[in-house]
């Protein structure tokens, strides 16, 4: 951060202040990651610095490893079906709830976007009281179902946040031309709203991805996540495989981040308000 030039000695020492602190803000918040990251490439199976050697046997032990593999498997597949049901369900729902004719609709949003809210452990308890009474429990349906309810908030979030700018005298024109409801959501209403609509998935998918609490209480040995995986090794076995595990997680993170600002971009450009 620098400076103008026409800044005055006291406002660019301000300046030079603030970026220091900036930057020791930022080491803060990664300073955990830039510890656990090169302790994944130890040839050893210890944590020690400096690092005895260099090797990518916990990335292999990660690939191959029967319980790592299950764990990836199990998060990959109930993070896709879940981030589907809370996409088609999160959008549907602020698409009503943007029509502004709707009643109680301050609370009906509430309600939708109350998970997000309200501690996950209270959460996750009320689902496995809930979910045991329907026989969900400790069932894949039941993982998936919870983590939809989980990712929904976000996809309410975002794509009412879109449908903020959206010119309804679109999808008027289309009416008054002889289209279809589902013809003008689809060549109109979709495209323009789905910067918003694949935000909220990957949000959706991030948070079932991440989850750990409700899989503690509701998916059996034979489903354990990936983060459930990684919680059971930290108690049960320390191993350096964990730290490789969350390395891999973070460059997914960062490439999710990535995907998020490139669509973040195009939606302005879409409503002429970018750069």
């Amino acid at each position: 951060m620098l400076a103008p030039s026409y800044a005055t000695p006291r406002e660019k020492l301000t300046y030079f202040l603030f970026a220091v602190f900036c930057a020791l803000v930022f080491l803060f918040l990664i300073g955990p990651i830039l510890v656990i990251m090169p302790l994944s490439f130890s040839s050893e199976p210890w944590f020690t610095y400096p690092l005895p050697g260099l090797s990518l046997r916990w990335y292999v032990d990660f690939f191959t490893d029967e319980r790592w593999r299950i764990a990836l498997q199990n998060s990959g597949i109930v993070a896709v079906f879940a981030t589907l049901i809370a996409t088609g369900l999160g959008t549907l729902a602020a698409l009503g709830l943007s029509r502004g004719n709707v009643p109680f609709a301050g609370l009906i949003l509430s309600i939708l976007i109350s998970p997000m809210i309200v501690p996950v452990v209270i959460v996750a308890v009320a689902m496995f009281f809930g979910f045991a009474a329907v026989g969900l429990n400790n069932t894949y349906l039941g993982l998936i179902l919870a983590h939809a309810i989980l990712g929904t908030p976000f996809v309410v979030i975002t794509v009412t946040a879109t449908l903020t700018g959206f010119d309804r005298t679109l999808t008027r024109a289309a009416a008054s031309l002889g289209a279809s409801p589902w013809t003008t959501f689809r060549t109109i209403t979709l495209p323009l709203i789905a910067p918003g609509v694949t935000s909220g998935a990957l949000f959706a998918f991030v948070t079932s991805w991440d989850e750990v609490v409700v899989a503690l209480f509701l998916a059996s040995p034979d489903q354990r996540t990936l983060p459930r995986q990684m919680f059971s090794g930290i108690r049960e076995q320390i191993s350096p495989t964990i730290t490789a595990a969350a390395t891999l997680l973070v460059f997914f993170a960062a490439l999710l981040m990535l995907t998020l600002e490139l669509l973040r971009r195009r939606s302005e450009r879409l409503r002429g308000t970018g750069g």
